[in-house]
């Protein structure tokens, strides 16, 4: 299978995973009674935790025969110095936090909402839409992480490409088309659906994308909705897309995938008996080299020793 196709192929797997999560995660929401909100989400926050928890292992897991078939497309073996821990990236956000903690954010918006004379179904809804895209970002962060671990864990792999997956906005857009180290973090946004692509030295160039080319791509009325107006505007009379982009704005709200120092590792259901370790994003930045990182990621229970 060429290349491409694998990643595309990751792609619609990770995309398959995040909407199922999504449509299950929406279905117990709607079991949240705003007469007894702590009281109906206590009820069912538990489903809730398993549900997300479970599609992060399965992301996680699928990370590295991914990475396996990326390789053996581009005649390069798949020897690791070790092997993700899958479970070491469920049950826990990507910003660092037990994941219970955060699943129960859109319970607080609901209370913001009604608090601000929001009617209780708009209310409501909008506690959906944020549960949504937690629940979504959280299982292709997984991924990402998952990635990342994997890519540090094999030598033979130089670094990464970004690979869009057209629609997509501005501020993915300029991130493309560059390789990145082995150990750069994967910039995302909320619902991003980009996707590490690992390179070998010698095929690294073929794998390049061009931003302008996707800019170019799309009909005018595409371009201004994914980058703005006055950004296509700009773009189509010749300024550097990079830049528009930046000035205004518009790449603001991305973040690393896993970039918090620290994160919890959770004995429990619920989140309880944690231990605090470094996550992968912070072994990366205080590892000497790519066999330090190794050693701290075996430490701190990524990989396998």
């Amino acid at each position: 299978m060429a290349l491409r196709d694998v990643a595309l192929a990751y792609y619609r797997f990770m995309r398959a995973l995040t909407r199922r999560t999504q449509d299950a995660t929406r279905r117990l929401w709607r079991e949240v009674e705003l007469a007894d909100l702590d009281g109906s989400w206590g009820s069912l926050a538990d489903r809730m935790l398993v549900t997300v928890a479970a599609a992060q292992l399965l992301a996680a897991q699928r990370s590295g025969p991914y990475l396996d078939a990326a390789l053996a497309a581009q005649g390069a073996g798949s020897d690791a110095l070790g092997r993700l821990v899958p479970a070491s990236l469920a049950g826990v956000a990507s910003d660092g936090r037990s994941l219970d903690t955060l699943l129960y954010e859109p319970v607080i918006r609901v209370k913001t909402a009604i608090g601000s004379g929001e009617t209780p179904d708009r209310a409501l809804a909008s506690g959906e839409a944020s549960l949504t895209r937690v629940a979504g970002t959280q299982v292709q962060d997984a991924g990402r992480v998952a990635t990342g671990v994997g890519i540090t864990a094999r030598p033979q792999v130089t670094g990464w490409v970004r690979m869009l997956n057209p629609p997509s906005c501005g501020r993915c857009a300029i991130l493309a088309g560059r390789l990145y180290r082995w150990s750069d973090g994967f910039r995302r946004h909320p619902l991003c659906d980009c996707v590490h692509i690992p390179a070998v030295e010698d095929a690294a160039d073929d794998l390049r994308t061009d931003p302008d080319a996707y800019f170019r791509s799309l009909i005018p009325e595409d371009q201004e909705r994914y980058f703005g107006k006055a950004n296509a505007n700009a773009i189509r009379d010749g300024a550097d897309m990079g830049r528009v982009v930046n000035a205004t704005g518009r790449s603001s709200g991305t973040y690393i995938a896993g970039e918090r120092k620290y994160t919890t590792d959770a004995t429990t259901a619920r989140g309880t008996g944690r231990r605090v370790r470094l996550t992968p994003e912070a072994i990366y930045k205080e590892a000497a080299d790519r066999t330090d990182a190794v050693r701290l990621l075996r430490l701190h229970g990524f990989l396998t020793s």
